[in-house]
This record gives structure tokens, sequence and C-alpha cells, in this order.
């Protein structure tokens, strides 16, 4: 299993435009091309900033999905669309997360 930590912050006047983006057309985009939502954040002190968690079986299934994802015409058009007046994002970043060889769940 293999963990994706994704984090966008949105241009102080885009956040809301961001926001609608994943709640009106993301997720479902997300489910269709088989990536996992383990959880999805705001942060309330900084509302322009999201972190969410994906979930893999594998590396190549992640990079699979991102790919169909990516290709996918209704994505295309859903970020043409939420971006004509100009991008919404002004950072982003990523890290794929393994677990620790010496993790156990009950660790806790």
């Amino acid at each position: 299993m293999i963990y994706e930590l994704r984090e966008y912050v949105a241009r102080a006047e885009t956040a809301d435009k961001l926001h609608r983006r994943f709640a009106d057309h993301t997720f479902e985009l997300f489910r269709r091309h088989g990536l996992t939502l383990a959880h999805f954040w705001t942060d309330p002190a900084r509302p322009a900033r999201i972190v969410y968690l994906l979930v893999f079986d594998s590396a190549g299934q992640r990079d699979a999905a991102w790919a169909a994802f990516q290709a996918d015409p209704d994505w295309k058009a859903v970020k043409a669309a939420s971006e004509a007046d100009g991008p919404l994002i002004a950072s982003s970043s990523s890290s794929v997360l393994i677990d620790a060889p010496y993790w156990r769940p009950d660790s806790r």
C-alpha cells in the first residue's frame, strides 16, 4: 500500500473556486479513475489551503490512475472552465509515502 499526500494553496482570490471545483467535479473524477481518497482536509486558519491523502495498491496503480485522470476530457473541460480567468493554484506539493518497515498498526 502506498499513500500520496497532496497540498494545494489557492491564490487568495480563487480559494472559493478551487473548493467548488473539488466538491462539484474533482471528487467524482477521482472515483472514476481509481484515485481513492483516504481523507480530505481544509485549514481553518488558511482557507486557501487544501490537503488530502490518496491511497493506492501500488506505484503502478498510482501512475495509471493519474495518467487516466489527466487525460480525461471531462477533467480537461472542468479545469479549463474553472481557470478561464487565470490559474486557481498558487502552489502545490505531493509526497509519496510508504509504511516504515517497523510500523505496526498496533504501535499507537
